[in-house]
């Protein structure tokens, strides 16, 4: 069984107030984005773990028989809480499971299939773009302790420099494995696609 765990719990601080979650990309929600394209590959179950304004996303996102929502309350202590939370309520027989960001709606279902297909080469894959590391990165069971252990606004970068000879650096050719959505600016350079 493989897991994904999509951190939809921040507070979208470079934005000016406005979540970025809710922003619409071609006249839909940038998290329906992320969540279609996660359930458009071979995932057993999707983690959504809510903080900021949990009831505005979790309308959002259409009810689905793999989908669960887990409420974060410690969100504004930074990532490391929602990823501890979303692994506290992966299902028993996980073999591997994914961290995912809410705010990357351009990683294809292809690119989460690609990953599930090498998950037995490395316990953690990362998939990369001209070399820069990217997400969604795939654990293997084995490495829930450890990341258990992280705390503040680290997100999986501590675990990926504490554990480098587990890693397996899949090469992409697909930006989308790199870019996030963070900014006014990172919206308005789709416009000009």
């Amino acid at each position: 069984m493989i897991s994904s765990i999509l951190l939809a719990a921040g507070l979208s601080k470079r934005m000016g107030g406005e979540n970025k979650l809710t922003k619409k990309i071609q006249g839909i929600p940038l998290i329906k984005h992320s969540v279609k394209n996660i359930l458009a590959s071979s995932i057993n179950e999707l983690i959504i773990v809510l903080g900021y304004q949990k009831e505005i996303i979790e309308k959002l996102i259409d009810k689905h028989e793999k989908v669960k929502f887990i409420f974060n309350k410690d969100f504004e202590s930074g990532m490391a809480s929602s990823i501890k939370v979303g692994i506290n309520h992966l299902s028993d027989n996980s073999e591997a499971f994914f961290i995912c960001l809410a705010d990357m709606p351009m990683v294809s279902s292809n690119i989460y299939d690609f990953l599930i297909k090498s998950k037995n080469q490395k316990d953690i894959l990362v998939p990369t773009y001209k070399g820069q590391q990217g997400n969604p990165i795939l654990f293997n069971k084995s490495m829930k302790e450890k990341i258990m252990s992280i705390d503040g606004d680290a997100g999986a970068k501590k675990i990926l420099e504490l554990n480098k000879d587990k890693i397996l650096n899949l090469e992409i050719n697909d930006q989308g494995v790199a870019k996030g959505f963070n900014t006014q600016i990172d919206f308005d350079s789709l416009k000009r696609l």
